[in-house]
């Protein structure tokens, strides 16, 4: 490698200058940016886990995200509604006349969120 100049796969941070040494420590790995949150869509205050619903937005579901309920953490969200404040979940083991199961309807505050890789 010569002065200066990062291998590539890398990103600088912070102004390097003119100094004829390159400073290690101050070169960040692209794979440390490939979760950052400007690189993933902004999550809508509309949608479905169904593929057929015309809330389903397929590049939301490439990363991890959760729906927080009158502020508790919910992991059997089937739909949401942000501005309208509800849920869609399954009702028990009810399914309806082609095998999916049957929603009800929850009011309260909803939060959508994208969870951090580490957790």
């Amino acid at each position: 490698m010569q002065h200066g100049i990062a291998p590539a796969g890398t990103i600088l941070a912070g102004n390097m200058g003119h100094n004829p040494q390159l400073d290690h420590s101050r070169i960040l790995d692209l794979d440390l940016f490939m979760t950052d949150l400007s690189s993933v869509p902004a999550l809508p205050d509309h949608l479905s886990v169904d593929p057929r619903s015309p809330h389903h937005v397929a590049a939301v579901f490439e990363h991890d995200i959760g729906i927080r309920f009158n502020d508790k953490e919910r992991f059997d969200v089937e739909e949401y509604c942000i501005s309208e404040g509800w849920v869609k979940v399954p009702a028990g083991k009810a399914k309806d006349r082609f095998g999916r199961p049957l929603l009800i309807k929850i009011k309260g505050r909803v939060e959508a969120f994208y969870r951090s890789p580490t957790a």
